[in-house]
């Protein structure tokens, strides 16, 4: 079952509860996404997305005043600092990746409701007295995110002088797609079809170059889960320059035909 992540709806919980009971049913999931644009690959494992939001207020003074203990270094150097110990810790966790799309800093600010833009007053000679910052997070599994989270929350409470942090993370986002055994062994019988077409054989992409999708709400409900069934591509994703490989639709097809009759007639 394909859903549409790129305009699923909110709340979350509701937009999903149909791929969500359909794999309560279900021993097995399918997705006909893309994979990574390469004919010989599909997708066993997907990294889940979840938004973040770092809020952080110091004191405004006059800029001679800054560092002092009265005054302390102001919203920016706190946020630069939580920032720069993000990148360090965390940087070398495999598959985890967190960006800070979005940043808005000075004496007073303005940031629209969907936090995606805003004004921010400043002057030169002003101490900064709030920042917010918003990013994703991606993680390959619910314990890896776990442990991002936590430590991002331990290196936000460690506010510098004068300063007051505090990191949010959104409710629902995307979970991950683990890598499972049933994956895996999913994915040697849609290799198995593919040889035995004259296609070739197939292997798993990297989570890395997999982004999150709607099949990751079937994760800890079926057996078995494999997604990129469907049109293969390239170009730049999610702009006009993506392409769809249309002469390479009827190998896709014949695939997931024969892996399908397979899946329901060969235990």
């Amino acid at each position: 079952m394909t859903g549409d992540e790129g305009k699923g709806g909110n709340p979350i919980e509701f937009s999903k509860k149909d791929v969500i009971d359909g794999a309560k049913r279900a021993d097995i999931a399918l997705g006909f996404e893309n994979a990574d644009g390469k004919a010989q690959t599909m997708v066993t494992s997907r990294r889940g997305s979840l938004d973040w939001e770092l809020k952080v207020n110091g004191k405004s003074a006059h800029s001679s005043q800054v560092f002092t203990e009265n005054v302390g270094v102001g919203a920016i150097y706190e946020a630069s600092r939580i920032l720069n110990e993000f990148y360090q810790k965390l940087t070398n966790e495999e598959n985890l990746t967190f960006n800070p799309g979005f940043i808005i800093g000075g004496t007073s600010l303005d940031a629209n409701n969907e936090l995606t833009g805003g004004t921010a007053l400043g002057k030169t000679n002003v101490v900064a007295q709030e920042v917010i910052v918003r990013g994703d997070i991606r993680a390959v599994s619910l314990e890896q995110l776990e442990r991002a989270k936590q430590i991002m929350i331990g290196i936000t409470s460690k506010s510098y002088n004068g300063t007051i942090s505090e990191i949010i993370f959104g409710d629902g986002g995307y979970p991950p797609l683990a890598s499972t055994s049933g994956n895996k062994a999913l994915l040697e019988r849609y290799s198995e079809v593919s040889q035995d077409l004259g296609f070739g054989g197939i292997t798993a992409v990297n989570p890395r170059n997999a982004g999150a999708a709607d099949i990751s709400f079937t994760s800890g409900y079926v057996e078995m889960a494999m997604d990129g069934l469907g049109l293969t591509g390239g170009g730049d994703d999610h702009t006009v320059r993506e392409t769809g490989n249309l002469n390479h639709l009827s190998v896709q097809a014949k695939r997931a035909a024969v892996l399908l009759y397979r899946l329901c007639f060969q235990k």
